[in-house]
């Protein structure tokens, strides 16, 4: 078994295994670093509603075999009100999305070291070379990319990672049977996938339903511990109390039941990124926070930033010029701004006035949705400010303010 390599990537999930599944293709000599065993993995993924698009599935090359369902609708949800968007999407089971991830980078030719806890990079004359995993082991490498999610064990210590703990989201999902899809009292979840904007359910943040066929669903919610979790959270109550709260006051749970073992935990930060790279060095994936408004799709940005930071290294280690240095992986920088969240700033501005408004601005702005044209939601999540300035009113503008406010601070 080599300790040399061309890349070294530590993390299996989607971003991670993506970036060894195109870097492998290439040619490269990759290694995957996974902190858990062959035979249980994925035994603790992060959190995902796991709901994506065509565009990713047809992007990534994702088979039928990992879609649980394919939906045709997305429908917003406020307490009073809902929107509903003719949006074709698919429900994937995780679990098996990730297996076929890795068995795919294999037979493309990368290495997967599974029971490799990766604890800190190895460095020369302060630039990383190496990885070492698992109290004392090492393998080294050109590149060394990050994928571990919010632990960010490597870029941590490079000071490239600046993820902050007020703006970390937490979320909780159970797969569930016995729900009552469609509800004569809201709006028919029949091949949907819902998001619900409720502070009475999730303060601070949002819950979901996301059909995956008959009678069950996968149902959650995640938040900040924001302003608006201090405000309308109800004292003594964690994650776990606010979606059984949900389960016990909502019809369409009247007669649901957990599916054994069906529990999904994990975090994520909704913020502006720092620095994403450094000398022979990326972060990828929820190692580096990726921002999208009313719409999630993390398992995309993260897809994404794994492609990006592939031909990134595809750049630097050219054989008759390698380049590593800053500069060079500066590249991924370029990638990920404009490929992978462009627009950020705009984004996150909406994703915070969404996790900070009050439960009336949620019934206005489903009312808002369904007057304005059907592309209005796209546009939005994109980052298009004349398309956000049709959803904003007078109300907003102290929101907008403390906005500025902090972002100025920082």
């Amino acid at each position: 078994m080599s300790d040399r390599f061309d890349v070294v990537i530590a993390g299996a999930g989607p971003a991670g295994a993506q970036c060894a599944r195109d870097l492998a293709q290439r040619g490269y000599d990759v290694v995957l670093l996974e902190l858990e065993s062959e035979d249980e993995f994925p035994r603790q993924s992060n959190k995902s509603t796991a709901g994506t698009f065509p565009s990713m599935m047809a992007a990534f090359g994702v088979p039928d075999d990992v879609v649980m369902n394919y939906t045709d609708d997305v429908v917003l949800e406020s307490p009073n009100h809902h929107y509903v968007q003719n949006q074709p999407g698919a429900v994937l089971e995780f679990a098996e999305f990730k297996q076929w991830l890795v068995a795919d980078a294999r037979e493309k030719g990368a290495e997967v070291w599974f029971d490799a806890r990766v604890s800190r990079p190895i460095k020369e004359d302060g630039t990383p070379v190496g990885v070492r995993y698992n109290g004392d082991e090492e393998v080294y490498a050109d590149i060394l990319v990050d994928a571990t999610g919010p632990a960010a064990p490597l870029a941590k210590d490079l000071g490239v990672s600046d993820l902050k703990r007020g703006k970390q989201a937490i979320g909780v999902e159970y797969e569930l049977e016995g729900v009552d899809i469609d509800h004569p009292d809201y709006a028919d979840l029949t091949d949907s996938m819902m998001l619900r904007l409720d502070h009475d359910l999730a303060p601070g943040g949002y819950s979901w339903i996301f059909h995956t066929g008959g009678d069950e669903a996968k149902v959650g919610i995640c938040y900040i511990q924001n302003d608006s979790h201090q405000r309308h959270g109800k004292e003594g109550m964690g994650i776990d109390d606010y979606l059984q709260y949900w389960l016990d006051t909502d019809p369409r749970f009247e007669d649901a039941e957990r599916i054994e073992g069906k529990v999904h935990r994990g975090s994520a930060h909704i913020q502006t990124p720092g620095e994403l790279s450094t000398d022979s060095f990326m972060a990828i994936g929820d190692t580096v926070p990726s921002i999208d408004p009313l719409w999630g799709e993390g398992i995309h940005k993260g897809m994404q930033s794994g492609r990006a930071a592939a031909t990134t290294a595809d750049r630097c280690l050219t054989p008759e010029e390698p380049d590593t240095s800053a500069s060079a992986m500066a590249v991924y920088n370029k990638l990920w701004h404009s490929e992978v969240a462009p627009r950020a700033r705009e984004r996150l501005l909406m994703t915070e006035l969404l996790y900070l408004a009050p439960n009336s601005r949620y019934d206005t702005l489903m009312a808002d949705l369904n007057d304005t044209e059907e592309e209005t939601l796209a546009k939005v999540n994109a980052g298009d400010v004349g398309a956000m300035r049709k959803l904003l009113h007078l109300s907003d503008v102290p929101l907008l303010a403390k906005f500025a406010r902090e972002r100025f601070a920082e």
